[in-house]
């Protein structure tokens, strides 16, 4: 029997390039990978063609421009437009050529600013988004709602999946578009090398984030292209628009930069810059719904930010002793 032609978009960011890794480690696909100057996801001729010449049975639709509050606020137009042409692009190719699995990859920066704590999927556009990043949540909003009325309409298995905070091996370490744990990751490191005396964070501390190491995302993606949609719960006629991944525990900003601070070894203070906004109060997603699935995450903070930290280090070239 022929194997399953998997395309991963977006292979070469963290989300994509851990898929393909567990992808790999099973060993029952062939991938396909394109990468952004190979294949630009904006353009819609190009995508068609490529989906019309490799005959494809599944995509995990990864690729996303991406970035923290920084490049948020600096570029929103850009955030909002690549995000919407890449989803709509992708999936309505994927549609075109009778793909017969998709999955989306969201955020959790989806649901309302203020929405009750732990996050439920059904929370989802209850309330007003975050200021900061509303024109990536919109976006990637419409990819949800995309996959369900293709779902609903046409009776194909487009599913979502909203992760938490990620972080690990690949991340993204540019010193202005970067999220929280590769930004604090480099910042320290590049103090200590410096011997600075302290470092300076944006906010109080007080926001509180869940986080969970990429390959326990990617382990979980896989498992759920495994599950036929009775089995979790979907039907062509009521789709369930996405499920939540997260670790289902969550740390201060403050306690997080305590924490990175040790593993990378800087012995400065931490001082937080109180004028400087903090971003969304809480972020914890319910993973109710993953877990009675059978993913449980395997790799806690502590573990998890010694590898992303030595994964910096074999960025650097340098030996993480």
């Amino acid at each position: 029997m022929a194997s399953k032609r998997v395309f991963v978009a977006g292979h070469n960011g963290m989300v994509g390039s851990a898929i393909c890794r567990e992808l790999e480690r099973r060993g029952n696909c062939e991938i396909l990978v394109r990468s952004r100057e190979q294949l630009d996801l904006r353009n819609q001729m190009l995508v068609k063609n490529f989906f019309d010449s490799e005959h494809i049975d599944q995509v995990y639709l990864a690729a996303a421009k991406v970035g923290g509050i920084h490049a948020n606020s600096m570029y929103p137009a850009d955030f909002i437009y690549d995000n919407l042409m890449i989803q709509s692009n992708v999936i309505h190719s994927a549609f075109e050529h009778q793909v017969s699995r998709l999955l989306l990859l969201g955020s959790s920066c989806i649901y309302p600013r203020l929405a009750a704590q732990p996050m439920k999927e059904d929370a989802l556009l209850t309330g007003s988004l975050e200021p900061t990043n509303e024109p990536y949540a919109v976006a990637k909003i419409a990819g949800i709602k995309l996959c369900e009325s293709y779902s609903r309409q046409f009776g194909v298995d487009f599913r979502s999946v909203m992760p938490t905070n990620l972080y690990g091996v690949g991340d993204n370490y540019h010193g202005e578009n970067s999220h929280v744990v590769p930004a604090l990751i480099k910042r320290f490191h590049e103090a200590k090398v410096r011997g600075d005396e302290f470092v300076s964070i944006w906010g109080t501390g007080s926001a509180k984030r869940e986080f969970l190491y990429v390959d326990d995302l990617a382990l979980a993606c896989v498992h759920l292209m495994t599950l036929e949609p009775a089995e979790i719960g979907l039907s062509t006629k009521f789709p369930k628009s996405h499920i939540n991944i997260g670790s289902g525990e969550e740390i201060s900003i403050h306690d997080l930069a305590i924490l990175i601070k040790r593993v990378v070894g800087f012995t400065g203070e931490v001082v937080f810059d109180r004028a400087k906004p903090d971003g969304t109060p809480r972020k914890l997603l319910d993973s109710t719904l993953i877990h009675q699935l059978g993913w449980f995450p395997a790799i806690d903070l502590h573990e998890g930010l010694h590898r992303a930290y030595s994964d910096f280090l074999r960025i650097l070239g340098e030996k993480h002793v």
